[in-house]
């Protein structure tokens, strides 16, 4: 008979970050849609326009999130550490090991924290939401002049004698053409590179849902309520248990 017991797993910044990374993204998904595909759905200049500062807010309460937890990962408690979280370390790879040939027994080890097939997962997102990140502050620069690098692309393709400051998009007049068209050669590679994670990104969402539903099914654990509590209920004795 299984004797259930509940153990302390999400400490409350995870689950904070947790929650509004999915609404950042949420949003950052919806929004990039629509710029992706503006033409067929007939977008006008100044709405793909504001829609582009709506994608670029969503952008940036994800990145500063993002390196918050990167933070708290050296702070939080043992499950929302380095250690815990990313795959590697001392006895990894057996702990993977036991923990396949567990799932595929039809009995999986129950973790408090991440699983370490999980911790996989959890490794190419934070890659992703960082890969993001990193190019939509480019693109963000490029696009709309918003810092932290817009000052600096309004320098580049500002008009000899014009104030960088007064440069915004659309303002065609006080743009230099060639340095424009030199910034946009530039930026390309960044946007390119920010298409593809958006759908790799979308695909291990979808990914990581498939997962939770699964591991909920086969291990139990209460694994989507422990983001909301903090707490775990299982009926096995967990590897990583303190």
């Amino acid at each position: 008979m299984a004797e259930y017991k509940e153990y302390v797993a999400w400490d409350v910044p995870t689950r904070w970050f947790h929650w509004i990374n999915a609404l950042a993204v949420i949003g950052l998904i919806g929004t990039g849609l629509v710029i992706l595909f503006d033409d067929a759905l007939g977008l006008s200049a100044p709405g793909k326009l504001t829609l582009k500062g709506i994608h670029a807010s969503f952008g940036y309460v994800m990145a500063v999130n993002l390196l918050w937890r990167f933070v708290w990962a050296f702070l939080g408690n043992r499950y929302s550490r380095w250690r815990s979280v990313l795959p590697g370390g001392s006895g990894y790879l057996a702990a993977l090991k036991a923990y396949s040939a567990s799932f595929l027994s039809g009995e999986p080890q129950q973790y408090v924290g991440h699983n370490p097939l999980a911790r996989v997962a959890v490794a190419l997102l934070f890659l992703l939401l960082l890969v993001q990140a990193a190019t939509g502050i480019v693109i963000a620069g490029t696009d709309l002049f918003w810092p932290p690098l817009g000052g600096s692309f309004a320098a580049w393709v500002a008009a000899p004698g014009v104030d960088p400051s007064l440069v915004v998009p659309g303002a065609t007049d006080l743009i230099d053409k060639t340095s424009y068209d030199a910034m946009r050669a530039f930026r390309r590679p960044f946007v390119e590179a920010h298409e593809l994670g958006f759908y790799a990104l979308a695909i291990l969402i979808v990914l990581h849902l498939i997962a939770v539903v699964m591991t909920e099914i086969h291990e139990g654990g209460s694994i989507t309520s422990a983001m909301f509590t903090g707490r775990k209920i299982l009926s096995r004795s967990p590897p990583d248990a303190p």
